[in-house]
């Protein structure tokens, strides 16, 4: 029987283009677990380059895996300046139903 290769599925390799992270990072966000988007921010920043994105952040790459890690509370203003760098900076939509009503 041959052997069959599994390698663990890593978003990072599918990151190609703006509207695909744009699209990927807006779909994490919705995901009322604040790790997933986390998750989400750390695959972008692996396809687009940690080290360029410590650079232009100003914050260790020892930081930013530690932001993207599971369990951790970064600060607001380190996800603001993490997007900003990506390019995708957090913006708000009016969502299809109103949360209180009328």
């Amino acid at each position: 029987m041959k052997k069959i290769a599994i390698r663990e599925y890593e978003a990072a390799r599918y990151l190609d283009s703006e509207e695909m992270i744009s699209e990927y990072l807006a779909a994490c966000l919705e995901d009322p677990n604040p790790d997933v988007f986390l998750a989400a921010l750390g695959e972008v920043a692996k396809a687009r380059g940690v080290a360029q994105l410590a650079k232009k952040t100003g914050l260790s790459r020892e930081s930013l895996y530690k932001t993207f890690s599971p369990g951790t509370k970064p600060r607001f203003e380190t996800i603001v300046k993490i997007t900003n760098a990506l390019g995708v900076p957090l913006g708000m939509k009016q969502s299809a139903k109103p949360a209180h009503p009328a």
